[in-house]
Parts: C-alpha cells; structure tokens; sequence
C-alpha cells in the first residue's frame, strides 16, 4: 500500500511544476532566430554603420550564443567578433514592445530604431510607431522582464 505523506505531496507537486518550465526554459533561445539566422539574416552591423538594415551574406557569418549571425562585409563580421554586444539587438531580438509585457515574439528586423547605442527590435512597423510613442517607459518595462521572461 502506497502511503502518501505530506512531503511527499509537496515534493511531487514541486517537481511536476517545476519540470514543464525547465523544459520549455531550455526550448527558448537567447537570441531570435529564424531558418536565415539572427535577426532574420540582417547584419546586426549595418544599422550602426550604414544606418539601415541590411540583409547580411550566408557565406559571411559567425555563430554567436547559438545563433548565426550574417553580414554585409567581413569588415562589419571583424567589428561584431570583436564587441558582440555593441551591435547585438537588446532583449535578445524579440520585439521590445512585447518584452515590456512580459511576453516574446518575433521581430521584424525592419521595424527598428537605436536609442542610447542600443538597437531594438519590434514586432511590426505598426507595433514600432505604438512603442515610439512610449520608448523610454518601455524599454524600462522590458529591462525589468528581460531575460526572466525565456524561462516562464
């Protein structure tokens, strides 16, 4: 006869609740990507150098954090291996907007802008004129669920 005790409860529901969401953590990637790449195969270079996106190069690439990263240039793929996280998009190329809620979702990297050297992301260019009206409340909000929301 099997005997269920208290802790026994307690330890089983803890697990069971616990082994879904590290699971789905471990599904979850640092950095947006698709079947082209980081930041959909656009060179995470080219905003701050050219000052629009561009689509990089798949013969011009780099993996980083489990991404692959691509570029217009090897000069611009020189300048990311050298400081990666100067031109990488912040909250890991999820949109912003849906970061400052506390959800993920994709990017477009056209929808874009750079404020104080970092580079966004959003979702749309619909969803990137609603967060220009409130970037700096926003962006506050994502810091605050940034990275905590890939492990929910």
């Amino acid at each position: 006869m099997l005997m269920l005790t208290r802790r026994s409860v307690l330890a089983g529901v803890g697990l069971s609740a616990l082994a879904p969401s590290v699971l789905w953590a471990q599904k979850r990637a640092v950095f947006f990507a698709t079947e082209n790449g980081a930041m959909s195969g656009f060179d995470a270079v080219a905003y701050f150098r050219g000052g629009r996106p561009m689509r990089g190069r798949p013969d011009v690439m780099v993996m980083w954090k489990g991404a692959a990263w691509h570029f217009v240039s090897q000069e611009h793929r020189e300048a990311f291996e050298r400081n990666p996280r100067a031109f990488a998009p912040r909250f890991g190329g999820y949109c912003a907007f849906a970061m400052a809620h506390g959800q993920l979702s994709s990017a477009d990297p056209t929808a874009w802008k750079i404020v104080d050297g970092r580079l966004y992301l959003t979702h749309s260019p619909v969803v990137e004129k609603i967060w220009e009206a409130n970037m700096a409340d926003y962006i506050r909000k994502a810091e605050v669920n940034w990275p905590d929301v890939l492990y929910r």
